[in-house]
């Protein structure tokens, strides 16, 4: 083999590789957005996960990025490793769909018809649309079809290099020697798995393998070897992505290998008994392109065959091979997957998840505290003040994670809803901070035995109930994104200022009759302005959701114009929660206590 035959093939399995990525990543960035969130939502069977991963893999034409995001699901807490396992069973098989691709960079240009489909044809066609896409199109989907189009010109030109600069080797001794060495099975099995793990990639070693048939040299009994060994090495990047993940991720990780070896295992057992019985003809079959595409796919298909009635076993190695010690009947902690960064769709997926969770630990806070005026139980203290802490990690984490993702590349309602979760975050984050404050208050209640007056506990428990029915459509409206909830919020806030105002003149008169004394008055105030305060939260966070709509996050403007502009809407929810909160007059109070 000549030096200018070796710098061509380096060459083309350069220009190949490079043009595999960029396809695959224009791939991912039109597609991706869509079928990476279906991926774990639609994953709930077995069957969906493999049906789901064989389709994800096709399109993004990339095992291991599929087998990576599944890695992440788990890692997250988003899909469970049993999920995990078919969804890369999946992809094992959908990966095989490129060698078919790759057949088009072999159609010769003899007839009329296969003169127009040939590769030079194909490429050049390809190649131009690409270009136009790319380069006169303001549309971001556009550009990315644009390098789909340059890649798969890249990738094919960069097989027409390769099959051109070996096609000689079918001639020398030495290149035919060493193939017929690699048909033991061990020898092409390790062969196959080294040379995929060098490249990271199944759909590159196969299609270099198609490269190197064209030489003539490489007959059945080579190949499949060789195409099981790159299904073990296409294992090892996925491997790689377990680093710093959790047990659960890393369990999800092992599933690659454990899956690969345990099928290659199953299919070179009955494949080569049944070969020593029934000795079949075509075991020196002269392999091409397209025999090697199809021996590809006929080997992933019964591989995936044989073990997706195993799931249970596949899981019960894995987590035998890696146990999980961090089970915990705490809240368990918070997981952000950065691998999610490179998928906003998956990212914001995640982060909404954990925002709806923060959401519902603010609002669980509030009640545990409303429940400690009723009745002071140390465990319920310790609860909130618990509940506060969490949900601080939750701010300071998700605060990160998102801005680390607003450096992404997305779209304009990607950025918006990167926009709410940041302006809200705080507001949610204060609402647990008030509600340990109100627990506090409780405490020392508890502790000096202070007993609020009559009125003032009547007063409190109708603010108590108007309080918990803010925090609850605030929650819900969030966690379901239902603008009609949202504008509820407003109206009931402001029935909330009235409230207040009101209990504070109440408490004034209360004092005057010398009705408790100042330290109850300061826990009292302490308690309305702390209820008082969640409301204003909940209103910051519904006014974050509805300006959503328009893009607009002046809050305080909008707010200012709600209140101004009280449509017929506004003035009907905020009488109908003025009646319901109402408070009794507080010479009726007096009579009815004595």
């Amino acid at each position: 083999m000549s030096l200018l035959q070796i710098v061509s093939l380096l060459g083309g399995v350069a220009l190949f590789l490079f043009g595999m990525t960029l396809m695959g990543d224009g791939l991912t960035s039109v597609s991706g957005s869509k079928l990476e969130p279906i991926l774990f939502k639609l994953s709930g069977t077995p069957l969906k996960a493999l049906l789901l991963g064989t389709g994800v893999t096709a399109v993004i034409q990339s095992s291991c990025a599929t087998s990576v995001m599944a890695v992440g699901f788990v890692n997250s807490a988003m899909m469970s490793v049993r999920q995990a396992i078919s969804v890369i069973l999946g992809s094992i098989l959908g990966t095989s769909i490129t060698g078919w691709v790759l057949c088009l960079s072999y159609i010769d240009g003899t007839g009329s018809l296969s003169s127009i489909l040939s590769t030079s044809t194909l490429t050049g066609i390809v190649a131009a649309a690409g270009i136009v896409f790319r380069f006169y199109f303001k549309s971001t989907t556009k550009q990315h079809v644009g390098d789909i189009l340059m890649g798969f010109a890249i990738l094919m030109f960069g097989m027409h290099t390769m099959s051109s600069a070996v096609s000689g080797l079918g001639d020398q001794a030495w290149f035919t020697g060493m193939m017929t060495g690699l048909s033991n099975p061990l020898l092409g099995i390790l062969i196959g798995a080294i040379f995929t793990a060098i490249l990271q990639s199944a759909s590159a070693a196969v299609g270099i393998l198609q490269a190197l048939s064209v030489t003539g040299a490489l007959g059945f009994d080579t190949m499949l070897p060789l195409l099981m060994g790159v299904n073990i090495g296409a294992s090892f990047p996925v491997m790689l992505s377990a680093i710093g993940a959790t047990a659960k991720g890393k369990q999800a990780a092992a599933v690659y290998p454990v899956v690969s070896v345990l099928g290659v295992l199953g299919c070179a057992s009955l494949f080569y008994t049944a070969q020593a019985i029934f000795q079949f003809p075509f075991m020196t079959a002269i392999m091409n392109p397209f025999s090697t595409a199809f021996v590809n796919s006929a080997f992933r298909l019964v591989h995936v065959i044989l073990l997706a009635p195993f799931i249970d076993a596949v899981e019960a190695i894995v987590t035998h091979l890696i146990p999980d010690r961090s089970e915990d009947a705490r809240e368990p902690a918070l997981q952000l997957e950065e691998r999610f960064l490179n998928h906003p769709s998956l990212a914001l997926e995640q982060s909404r998840a954990a925002m709806n969770r923060m959401a519902a630990l603010a609002r669980e806070s509030v009640q545990i505290a409303v429940r400690l005026l009723r009745e002071y139980r140390k465990k319920d203290f310790q609860r909130v003040r618990e509940l506060e802490s969490l949900v601080d990690q939750y701010e300071d984490m998700l605060g990160s994670y998102l801005l680390k993702l607003n450096g992404q590349h997305l779209s304009p309602r990607q950025s918006r809803e990167v926009a709410k979760y940041l302006h809200t975050l705080s507001d949610l984050e204060r609402i647990s901070d008030h509600a340990r404050n109100i627990a506090e208050s409780c405490a020392e209640l508890h502790e000096k035995h202070l007993v609020l007056s009559g009125s003032a506990s009547y007063d409190l428990s109708v603010l108590v109930r108007a309080v918990d029915e803010i925090v609850r459509i605030m929650t819900e409206g969030y966690q379901t994104g239902d603008l009609r909830l949202a504008l509820r919020v407003e109206p009931l806030e402001e029935v909330i200022d009235f409230l207040t105002d009101e209990m504070k003149m109440r408490q004034v008169e209360r004092l005057r009759h010398h009705q408790g004394n100042i330290t109850q008055n300061f826990v009292f105030n302490d308690l309305i302005t702390n209820f008082e305060r969640i409301s204003d939260h909940c209103s910051n966070v519904a006014l974050a959701m509805l300006r959503l709509t328009l893009g607009d996050f002046e809050t305080h403007g909008y707010q200012e114009q709600m209140l101004r502009e009280r449509d017929p809407e506004f003035e009907k929810i905020f009488a109908e929660y003025r009646k319901q909160y109402t408070l009794a007059p507080q010479e009726a109070l007096s009579m009815k206590s004595a």
